[in-house]
């Protein structure tokens, strides 16, 4: 009888297992992801690793459809609004969410934040720490201000203590700082590995569900930005939090990835502090604070992220080149849209911009995807074309089609009032869009077809 095998080949990138190694993984496609790591022994079922059972209100028999009890789940607030936002309302008892970024913007922060506020909340905390000291966060919780005896702290790695801690205490939310920093004894690969981060998860997952314990995952991110080990991790959490931004800025955003208790397209805003991360209510007239006035080039633009919309100012400089290649530079957006725009114009509306170089950027660092910018890249290269500016008080947003024709966005009524809120006294929108705008005297409203109708405009 054959000798099993003590490694195996996982893929860095879904967790895919083989005895061979592979240059190409047959799972999810990507090349040179295979890592030879030690294979975890199995174990009875009566042994100390022996998972937890999911069960559903109190059996584990099929039920039928119409028995099931449909009745909205109690979420937890964690006192701050825009954390709540993202999350879809709150904290969902059972739930385990993962939340990644960049070192240094700030997780460790607004999670010990959210801390303080449950711990004021009389609901029990567990704050689980793998790379830091006792004392190192008690530095950073007299920052952030005064706790309650409902936090407890606990610096350990190893898995199986704090599932016996996990059990013991009972806590109403746990913290996990970091995922890459936890293993299990029975798993011989090193902490962070594929093996050992998929074991850590499932274990997580299996205390959350079956003991009721809301548990947040920290994890670490690669140089491409996406959380380090394998795709199989963000599959396996209720919930994917990233969160997003310049370290060299002062905002934060938080945006949901995933989510299985709300919308995926939610935000939320914040600014870093001394003495912690504030709350952005308004993030339009923070995006906007600093912008130039009666400058070409520079439009102010709607957009939509999830229910919330958002003002960003768009800059664009046009100048002739110096050489026979022109340069072409996007920040904030995608280049290739940007290219694709300047080719309608110059095919659909006679701007000649081959001879001259375009720089477009996003102000504020922010990074934006949405269609309805279309409109907002071609006005703002159209006035720093002409050398006029845009009035300041106009707002823009539409998609543009090869063609050159405007397309309707979604919401614009939302974004019409967002507008009128701030004290905009003009808005260039779509044609097809007016039909679902409602009249007012607060802001004079203009609908255009196509970018030639609004190059008349500037």
């Amino acid at each position: 009888m054959a000798k099993a095998r003590d490694t195996a080949f996982f893929c860095k990138e879904c967790g895919y297992e083989s005895a061979k190694w592979f240059g190409q993984c047959p799972a999810c496609r990507e090349w040179n992801t295979a890592s030879e790591e030690p294979v975890a022994k199995t174990k009875t079922a009566k042994g100390k690793g022996a998972p937890v059972h999911i069960v559903s209100d109190g059996k584990n028999e099929p039920s039928k459809l119409a028995d099931i009890n449909t009745k909205e789940t109690d979420r937890m607030s964690t006192g701050i609004k825009e954390l709540d936002r993202v999350l879809g309302g709150g904290i969902v008892a059972g739930s385990l969410v993962l939340v990644g970024g960049d070192p240094g913007i700030g997780k460790s922060t607004l999670l010990l934040q959210m801390c303080k506020n449950l711990s004021h909340m009389d609901k029990n905390v567990l704050y689980i720490s793998g790379e830091e000291s006792l004392k190192q966060i008690k530095m950073r919780a007299e920052r952030i201000g005064t706790f309650t005896d409902k936090l407890l702290l606990l610096c350990e790695t190893n898995l199986d203590i704090i599932e016996e801690t996990m059990k013991k205490t009972m806590p109403d939310v746990v913290i996990i700082d970091s995922i890459q920093t936890m293993y299990r004894e029975d798993v011989s690969s090193a902490p962070g590995s594929v093996s050992q981060v998929r074991e850590s998860t499932a274990v997580l997952m299996q205390l959350a569900k079956g003991l009721g314990i809301s548990i947040f995952i920290v994890g670490h991110v690669t140089k491409e930005g996406v959380v380090a080990g394998p795709r199989m991790l963000e599959h396996m959490v209720d919930t994917v939090l990233y969160f997003e931004g310049d370290k060299n800025a002062s905002y934060r955003l938080l945006r949901g990835v995933k989510n299985r208790f709300g919308s995926t397209n939610e935000i939320g805003v914040f600014e870093m502090q001394e003495q912690g991360l504030v709350e952005v209510e308004n993030p339009s007239e923070y995006m906007l604070s600093g912008k130039p006035e009666n400058a070409s080039g520079s439009v102010v633009v709607c957009l939509m992220e999830g229910t919330r919309p958002m003002l960003v100012e768009v800059q664009a400089l046009v100048c002739d080149s110096n050489f026979g290649l022109p340069r072409r530079t996007a920040a904030g957006t995608d280049y290739n849209r940007v290219n694709l725009l300047m080719a309608v114009l110059e095919k659909r509306a006679g701007v000649h911009l081959s001879g001259s170089d375009a720089y477009v950027n996003v102000a504020g660092g922010i990074k934006v995807n949405e269609p309805a910018l279309d409109l907002g890249i071609v006005m703002a290269l159209v006035s720093s074309f002409k050398n006029r500016s845009v009035d300041d008080k106009t707002i823009i947003f539409g998609e543009v089609g090869l063609a050159g024709e405007v397309r309707a966005v979604s919401q614009p009524q939302l974004r019409v009032n967002e507008a009128v809120k701030l004290g905009f006294e003009t808005c260039i929108l779509p044609q097809v869009c007016l039909k679902s705008i409602r009249k007012t005297d607060k802001i004079n409203i203009i609908g255009v077809r196509n970018v030639s109708e609004a190059m008349k405009l500037i």
